[in-house]
């Protein structure tokens, strides 16, 4: 269950798009998620890279953590390593996640805030649990997005935001039936809390057992939904979409619709989805590992960097007593 609730009858409601005048953007394909061992060993549900990534455009990769219930000592993260070129975004739907950056930034996301840090030039961080909830356990769920920066802006100087749970901006659909948490962009004149390089939008909608959510949609915009949990369909087609998958939807249109099944799974009584997209940046991507450029001779760059110590360097505070040279002490 999201951490972020709200009664929808009491927030502002999204508009009723004329059904002659709208085009409704169809269903270009659906994707079924990997599994992936990441960091010291937590498994991750990756929609994409999978999809072709010209669909996915500006975005690089999606990690569905959990939903998962942690025993005493199980739950694992991401110990230091280097970013460049690229934001990483995460949000904690339910549990905790506790952040820190070579440049500073870091804090605890949990229970519906979300973690935006803009790596830019280079940075280092850190993502682990709460040592609580190492050691007692419990209830994990959250996604980490990847978001591409331009060549012009890949070597921003990094940067990390902190945006609460409370920060999102809470919306109904137009007859109440869903509740959609805007975390960045704009949806019809309503802005997330997000401050973004690169123009995107990013939701979380909640949509009850019935319920239908139309959603106006920029047309220059790509557009994509990943289930979270429950099921249902996209599109005007009714393309089935359930936990774990996610379609891409196609170019030409200026809104889109979903619907929850009439019954959702027992793990599930609402409809949980993802829906983002943004501005493509129609540029040469090489990636590898955690550095995401536009050329091989830049990956190579960044290695260098990285092994220099020019993206930074692990506080003194967070290392380890192997790591701390005679001119630290």
């Amino acid at each position: 269950m999201p951490a972020v609730t709200a009664d929808t009858l009491t927030l502002p409601r999204l508009p009723v798009l004329p059904g002659s005048d709208t085009i409704w953007r169809g269903v270009r394909t659906t994707v079924r998620a990997e599994s992936f061992l990441e960091g010291e060993g937590f498994r991750v549900r990756r929609p994409f890279p999978g999809v072709d990534l010209a669909m996915a455009d500006p975005f690089l990769l999606l990690d569905h953590m959990g939903a998962v219930e942690y025993g005493p000592g199980e739950a694992k993260g991401a110990p230091w390593h280097p970013h460049r070129g690229f934001e990483t975004v995460t949000y904690m739907i339910d549990g905790a996640m506790a952040h820190t950056d070579s440049i500073g930034g870091g804090g605890l996301i949990t229970d519906g805030s979300t973690q935006w840090m803009t790596a830019g030039s280079g940075i280092l961080h850190n993502e682990v649990p709460p040592p609580e909830l190492v050691a007692t356990g419990g209830l994990f769920h959250g996604v980490q997005l990847w978001v591409n920066l331009p060549k012009a802006l890949k070597m921003v100087p990094p940067r990390y935001q902190d945006i609460a749970a409370g920060d999102a901006k809470l919306l109904a659909s137009e007859d109440g039936g869903a509740l959609v948490r805007v975390i960045a962009g704009d949806l019809a004149g309503y802005k997330g809390p997000g401050s973004t390089y690169t123009p995107i939008t990013y939701l979380h909608a909640t949509v009850a057992a019935g319920a239908r959510l139309a959603l106006p949609w920029p047309e220059d915009f790509n557009a994509l939904a990943y289930v979270l949990s429950g099921r249902g369909t996209v599109g005007r087609e009714g393309r089935p979409l359930q936990e774990g998958e996610l379609a891409v939807f196609g170019n030409t249109g200026q809104a889109l619709t979903l619907r929850a099944a009439d019954t959702q799974p027992g793990n599930s009584p609402t409809w949980e989805v993802l829906v983002l997209g943004g501005l493509p940046i129609n540029e040469p991507v090489a990636r590898y590992g955690p550095f995401v450029m536009n050329t091989r001779q830049e990956i190579l760059q960044a290695f260098d960097d990285y092994q220099a110590g020019r993206l930074g360097q692990i506080p003194v505070a967070h290392r380890s007593s192997a790591d701390i040279t005679e001119e630290d002490a």
